[in-house]
């Protein structure tokens, strides 16, 4: 399946693409894709429906984030070997773990904001996790049966705040508007191999990124079990799984943002997101 969010931002409703690429309101199926929503049951309520006989969600309706109620973004950084080269930092032996505020969780073509006073806006698009099931403790070999689905993820940086300001990545990484997730919540059965997903991202036009998943240092089950030893994942928490490289700084020069620029992203099964960069409104 493929499932979504429609709406304006804040009273999304829940929708599913047809087998024919419709979109179609869940609204009176269930209550929202949300925590509540993501286990193993209901899934495969939603998956046993004839989605051709519910409501067409009309044309022009905006795509929300493709989770609701999200409890925790858990992030892991410098995931793909060359990447890590790209920002002049040595491949991690074990994932490295830092947080986005679930604030920053955006529709996946909402503007992007550019923060008061900042100069090094960055891109970095992701395969995301979605976890269903609670997961703590759990084995490598278990840990995709915790999984609800899988999204695309526009890690959107603030160099500066995240690498030259004292303490955590955090703070670099959380202002609203720099957490677009979706278009699409594809569960693992739409998405085949996880291991072998094509990701891409364009600036105005110009491809700057390429990866695939395939070349992730620490794979998909191993992130989730990894995660757990230390935490006890959530149904409903996004997992950005890191970037490959071609990311702005790590350009020569470095490259960022500014207003009015284009981002398009997009990954194998998973869709497309684009954002227009724009100077924060507050």
């Amino acid at each position: 399946m493929k499932l979504f969010r429609h709406g304006p931002q804040g009273a999304e409703k829940p929708g599913i693409v047809d087998a024919d690429g419709a979109l179609r309101d869940l609204a009176g199926v269930v209550p929202d894709l949300s925590p509540a929503t993501l286990g193993r049951d209901s899934m495969a309520r939603l998956a046993a429906l004839d989605a051709a006989q519910l409501p067409l969600v009309p044309a022009g309706s905006r795509i929300g984030a493709c989770v609701g109620g999200v409890g925790n973004v858990v992030c892991i950084g410098l995931n793909y070997a060359d990447h890590a080269a790209e920002a002049g930092l040595k491949p991690p032996g074990q994932p490295i773990v830092f947080n986005k505020h679930n604030g920053a969780i955006s529709g996946p073509n909402d503007d992007v904001w550019l923060p008061p006073g900042a100069q090094k806006l960055d891109w970095e698009v992701e395969l995301g996790i979605v976890i269903g099931e609670p997961a703590w403790h759990v084995s490598e070999s278990d840990a995709l049966r915790h999984v609800a689905g899988y999204c695309l993820v526009n890690d959107v940086s603030e160099r500066a705040y995240q690498m030259e300001y004292e303490g955590q990545w955090t703070k670099g990484k959380s202002y609203p508007s720099h957490c677009p997730i979706g278009p699409w919540l594809v569960t693992p059965d739409e998405l085949g191999d996880v291991q072998d997903v094509d990701l891409w991202l364009d600036v105005n036009g110009v491809r700057r990124q390429t990866g695939n998943t395939r070349t992730m240092i620490f794979g998909v089950a191993a992130i989730v079990s990894y995660l757990s030893r230390f935490m006890a994942l959530q149904p409903g928490d996004v997992i950005p799984t890191g970037t490959p490289p071609g990311v702005g700084m790590g350009h020569q020069p470095p490259l960022f943002l500014q207003p009015g620029d284009v981002v398009t992203l997009g990954g194998r099964g998973l869709g497309e997101q684009r954002q227009t960069v724009a100077v924060s409104p507050v």
